[in-house]
């Protein structure tokens, strides 16, 4: 069944973009580039030539007119003010959404190796840094995480201690992995028209279909000014008709985004698995222009549906018009994550590699309080992270929308912390009559910390929390493991990017060397990817993207 919507302005809190600045192309121009295959990044990125897909099959009767439409030169990203210090005396709890999304970290990939900075709100620094994945200890019994922290120094302020906090989700072995009913939402308007958008798409697809068991099921909605059931669900008995219904998919006309997200959710509702995977994943650029368009109803429509307990995905491609913003909040507020695909080979990571924590998900609503004791700690800040942040009163309201977190998956939460006594920005002279009110039980503890995380099940409602109390035991920077090494050379990595006024004596030289050392095992070649990534930034210093 189609639905109409009204059109109304694209409203959003967020920054606009101008992209391809110093590259020598015009907004002209750029519909005639897009037949030119951009420059393949490096490291473990594919060639150009493996973006494009194979000559199609048949057309789908469901494709859309083969229309080149101009393409907008403006990207748009969330506006980042970085996390300040906060008194320890004060403020003494700390609140936050978990995130495993990791869109940002690919996004600086394409932007660094093309030759430029990227702009500085792009930089999420917690997605840079749940990138990768880390040894954390897993959970046992029938827990659905296990957390851990550890201290040791601040990289980049010899005089500040740097905590980690580690949640590792648990594994679900693929034989064991619920069945899938799974709806592929697909954008097929004319911005999709570019190798690196719908034939990049459809190949990426066609990566996650080869890997589905026969009694998964998918269906394909594709959208452009109108939504379309391109394939109804299907068993994955038969892949072949759903490989054909992705390679008949061509790219033309506008973008009605919030019909085809009413007929997906539509379709997996009608399909819906007790006790299994049930996913919308939804693939675009973002450009939302036509029928449901402002941020607000786009949001509003995700909130409804998410009540059907089906979850949403979004994975994102192209450049030039990327609409960022709009995709990490619809992922957000659909329980799922957000992924930027800019070759097979992050593909194959995403959907292949990480296919279990990409649409199995082992806890919902997560989120993660700490407790600092002010007798330990002076005041602290959150590296990253800002739009996670939440009011301590959340912590306990299950009303209260959080993030997800998928089999297997680590998440790392950073925090710098300033020792009792210490100014807590040079900038800002100590305050003459505040004095620390510190109880006679923070006192007597060792404790630096207590972390605190709740958390529901995938189709629970009511939360459970976990609690546990760590001690900062006074380790350097040498004796921390080379997971919280590595971890803090990307999160330096992220500040430098950024321009953070908390970077300290952070230089890329010192984030490689850092890097290097927490190199560790590296089977996929991401951590060494990496530091080449480092390498380009700062060979290519005065290059900057559009800020």
């Amino acid at each position: 069944m189609r639905r109409c919507f009204r059109p109304g302005l694209f409203v959003a809190a967020f920054v606009s973009i101008p992209v391809g600045c110093g590259q020598g192309e015009q907004a002209g121009e750029k519909a005639a580039a897009l037949a030119e295959p951009a420059a393949a990044p490096t490291g473990h990125m594919v060639s150009q030539d493996a973006f494009i897909a194979p000559d199609p099959a048949p057309q789908s009767s469901f494709k859309a007119a083969a229309k080149v439409e101009p393409v907008v030169n403006a990207e748009s990203y969330a506006k980042i003010v970085d996390n300040g210090f906060l008194r320890a005396d004060q403020q003494p709890l700390s609140t936050f959404s978990i995130d495993v999304d990791t869109a940002s970290y690919a996004n600086v990939r394409r932007f660094l190796t093309q030759g430029m900075r990227p702009p500085k709100d792009a930089v999420r620094i917690e997605e840079l840094i749940n990138y990768f994945p880390y040894n954390y200890p897993p959970p046992s019994g029938d827990n659905a995480f296990a957390a851990n922290v550890e201290f040791t120094g601040c990289p980049w302020n010899a005089d500040h201690r740097l905590a980690r906090i580690g949640l590792k989700g648990k594994e679900i072995k693929s034989e064991k992995r619920p069945l899938a009913n799974l709806v592929f939402l697909l954008d097929v308007s004319g911005s999709m028209n570019s190798p690196k958008k719908l034939p990049l798409l459809k190949s990426a697809l066609s990566m996650l279909v080869e890997q589905l068991g026969e009694n998964d099921r998918v269906a394909v909605v594709v959208y452009a000014g109108a939504e379309g059931l391109a394939l109804p669900s299907t068993s994955c008995e038969n892949k072949q008709a759903i490989l054909s219904a992705l390679e008949g998919l061509a790219a033309g006309g506008s973008t009605n985004g919030g019909a085809g997200i009413v007929l997906a959710y539509e379709t997996a509702v009608r399909n819906f698995i007790p006790g299994g995977t049930n996913r919308v994943i939804l693939c675009t650029d973002g450009d939302f222009n036509v029928g449901v368009t402002s941020r607000e109803a786009l949001t509003s429509l995700i909130r409804e549906k998410a009540r059907s307990k089906v979850f949403l995905s979004v994975l994102g491609f192209g450049d030039g018009n990327l609409k960022d913003a709009t995709m990490e909040q619809l992922a957000d507020l659909g329980n799922g994550n957000y992924g930027y695909i800019d070759s097979l080979a992050e593909a194959k990571k995403v959907l292949v590699e990480q296919m279990s924590g990409t649409l199995v998900t082992i806890a919902k609503d997560v989120k993660i309080q700490v407790e600092f004791n002010p007798s330990k700690v002076g005041s602290y800040r959150l590296i990253g992270y800002e739009n996670r942040v939440m009011a301590a009163e959340d912590f306990n309201n299950d009303a209260k929308d959080a993030g997800e977190i998928g089999a297997g998956h680590t998440v790392t939460a950073l925090y710098e912390i300033v020792p009792p006594g210490a100014p807590v920005d040079p900038s800002v002279d100590p305050l003459k009559y505040a004095k620390p009110d510190v109880s006679a039980v923070s006192l007597g503890s060792p404790e630096t910390l207590t972390v605190k995380v709740r958390f529901k099940a995938p189709e629970g409602d009511e939360s459970k929390k976990i609690e546990q109390g760590f001690v900062d035991e006074g380790r350097g920077l040498p004796e921390a493991s080379a997971d919280f090494r590595f971890a803090a050379a990307v999160a330096s990595f992220g500040m430098l990017l950024r321009d953070s006024p908390h970077k300290g004596a952070a230089t890329f030289g010192k984030v490689a060397e850092l890097a290097e050392t927490g190199l560790g095992d590296d089977p996929s070649g991401y951590r060494r990817e990496f530091l080449g990534l480092v390498r380009t930034a700062s060979d290519h210093p005065d290059r900057s993207g559009p800020h």
